[in-house]
């Protein structure tokens, strides 16, 4: 990594994980294969901050310890990359054991529980899947359609989420409104 750390992909090391090096890794993956419009890749970084915030929309009183768990559901993704779901469904249950290895190791690195609770996992999966709807029909060319096959119905939100997180960014931009996000969130938490 580029703090200096090793990771060891098999057995990672809660140790050996800095969020500079999740914060810079997910900005530079792309989600959607880089297949999205906009000046810009649509980063790993930028979906996180996305769900992040379709989750406080969904629990307006999630706690912080819970928003951070949200904000780092994709984090194995800085080691890793982001595989489209079809080659994930090919590769199986090999690459799942792997990237929930590394999320264990990443959150017990910032103190949260390895595996978060079962409610928190199901508002994680919900609002990750209204994300990828309105990535799929506002960035990767999807028709609402084919995207509700894919994702569910098209979530209402508010035109800000649309405006703030809907629109490509460069890679500095998505690395630091990561980071100020994640340390927002750590000094809510009274850990930053």
């Amino acid at each position: 990594m580029l703090s200096g750390r090793r990771l060891d992909l098999l057995d990672p090391s809660p140790l050996d994980i800095e969020i500079e090096d999740i914060a810079h890794g997910l900005a530079r993956v792309a989600r959607w294969n880089g297949q999205t419009e906009g000046p810009h890749i649509f980063s790993v970084a930028q979906h996180a901050l996305l769900v992040e915030a379709l989750a406080r929309l969904e629990v307006p009183r999630l706690d912080a310890a819970g928003r951070l768990a949200v904000l780092l559901h994709d984090a194995p993704e800085y080691v890793i990359g982001d595989l489209i779901s079809p080659f994930k469904a090919v590769i199986g249950d090999s690459y799942k054991a792997v990237e929930k290895r590394l999320l264990a190791a990443v959150h017990l690195r910032f103190g949260l529980p390895a595996k978060p609770p079962d409610r928190l996992q199901a508002l994680i999966k919900t609002a990750d899947r209204a994300a990828a709807y309105l990535e799929a029909t506002r960035l990767a060319g999807f028709d609402p359609a084919e995207a509700r096959r894919f994702f569910g119905a098209e979530p209402k939100l508010p035109r800000a989420i649309e405006r703030d997180y809907l629109e490509s960014w460069p890679a500095a931009k998505a690395e630091q409104r990561f980071r100020d996000r994640f340390d927002r969130l750590m000094r809510d938490r009274g850990m930053g």
